[in-house]
């Protein structure tokens, strides 16, 4: 199972703070422990939202709105994707993370979609569509 691990972002985030050098030694030595279990797919942070774009949809019209963002506690400041056997097991490597910062922070476990997840609404054509799709993306790497 492939687990997206989303580090909500706090108004320092936001603010463009930047983490203190223990901090970033921290987050470096529990990330070391990630890769050597082989368990992280990928990670990285992201920049504050006033960076960012949001594109809204509503039918077929496509509306750009610019950064900041308004709800800071429903935005992402980081994330992994981790491939673990259960939920419980992403649970634990999250309790053994560092805090990302200062005072109260949280991150958000979501398990992500397979394949199989979908039943026959994803047919065969489909899903030897999305298969070629990863091979694609692999071979990019």
């Amino acid at each position: 199972m492939r687990f997206l691990v989303m580090v909500k972002a706090t108004n320092d985030s936001e603010s463009g703070v930047m983490p203190k050098q223990e901090l970033l030694g921290e987050m470096v030595k529990f990330n070391e422990e990630l890769v050597k279990a082989g368990v992280v797919l990928a990670m990285e942070g992201l920049q504050p939202s006033s960076k960012g774009k949001r594109v809204r949809f509503s039918g077929k019209k496509r509306t750009v709105i610019d950064g900041p963002f308004a709800e800071t506690k429903e935005l992402i400041a980081g994330f992994w994707l981790w491939q673990l056997r259960s939920m419980e097991e992403a649970v634990e490597w999250v309790k053994r993370c560092p805090n990302p910062f200062d005072g109260k922070s949280d991150i958000e476990i979501r398990q992500v979609f397979e394949a199989d997840d979908f039943g026959t609404e994803l047919t065969p054509e489909l899903r030897e569509q999305e298969e070629r799709q990863r091979k694609r993306m692999a071979q990019k790497k």
